[in-house]
């Protein structure tokens, strides 16, 4: 009984050597590779990765365009697909567009009209709010809550298809994804967008008439006939372009990111949320460029609206 207790003693005396020495080493192990991890982290290498993956994903967009141009012209358009992506992008996404045509609308005519009335030019309101929202804002901003909404919807979409072959599975059936996938939705952003942004632009031209009306006494006719003089048939044809334009880039977009997913769930939040960001900064550049194309020399809206209040009435 004596020697079995000694040798109970002798047991645990030994284990506690044994963790006091091994325990120490445990810990210096574990902290050293999360060390390493941090290190390994916040290199360059790692960071230099993620762009040349996202050049990479960047060119294969750009060989997506093409293929959905060789395939427009040669193969036919799925129908169904077209219109269920149709309702998504138009009608699903009217009613924050024209939310938020509305309230920019209001708020840039409380900041432009405060101005312009200290100088006595409160009837030249309506026409820059309508320059404004014609050529730059209406485009833009509708282009940016589709790529929020509808260009993430499409990178996660079909990100999750690509990670669960979902689209293995559609090119053994014969099926191409670029015809069945992509091109469905650049057809209904290219044709949908447009039309968002006519509504948004009319939204927003009837939330800055009723702050001028209401709050700074400006009647209606001279709102309504300031646009008009401001406007011409070219500065509503460049918005409808812009906006054609950016719809295509970013169903293009969102369909590549979401075709180019790979790593499972996490993969595809991080396409999904990798591709939005890619469509805002192709918004934001095409549109330095288009507005450069479309708009270069010297503007005749004032000039012209002016001759339009001061000329001598018969």
């Amino acid at each position: 009984m004596i020697e079995t207790c000694q040798l109970s003693q002798l047991w645990y005396l030994t284990q506690g050597a044994i963790a006091s020495a091994v325990l120490p080493q445990i810990r210096i192990a574990a902290y050293s590779r999360e060390d390493h991890q941090k290190k390994a982290y916040w290199t360059p290498v790692e960071h230099s990765s993620s762009l040349g993956q996202w050049s990479r994903r960047l060119l294969a967009a750009l060989f997506l365009a093409g293929q959905v141009v060789i395939h427009l012209i040669s193969r036919p358009l799925h129908r169904r697909n077209t219109v269920e992506q149709m309702a998504t992008v138009g009608p699903e996404s009217l009613l924050i567009a024209l939310i938020t045509a509305a309230f920019v609308g209001m708020v840039f005519t409380i900041q432009v009209t405060r101005e312009f009335l200290s100088f006595g030019a409160g009837t030249a309101v309506g026409g820059v709010l309508a320059l404004t929202l014609a050529r730059e804002l209406g485009p833009v901003l509708t282009a940016v809550i589709i790529a929020g909404r509808v260009g993430s919807a499409f990178a996660a979409e079909i990100g999750t298809m690509r990670v669960t072959e979902q689209i293995d599975a559609l090119q053994i059936l014969k099926t191409d994804p670029v015809d069945y996938l992509v091109i469905p939705r650049v057809v209904a952003c290219a044709m949908m967008l447009p039309l968002l942004n006519i509504m948004a632009f009319l939204t927003g031209m009837g939330g800055g008439l009723l702050i001028a009306t209401s709050q700074y006494g400006i009647t209606a006719s001279v709102f309504l006939n300031s646009a008009k003089n401001f406007l011409s048939v070219w500065d509503l044809v460049s918005s409808l372009i812009k906006a054609f334009c950016f719809g295509i880039l970013i169903a293009v977009i969102g369909t590549n990111w979401g075709l180019t997913t790979s790593g499972g769930a996490k993969g595809v939040g991080q396409s999904t949320t990798t591709a939005v960001v890619t469509a805002l900064l192709a918004i934001f550049i095409s549109n330095f460029f288009l507005s450069w194309l479309m708009f270069q020399g010297q503007g005749s809206a004032l000039l012209s609206s002016a001759l339009v209040y001061h000329s001598p009435q018969i």
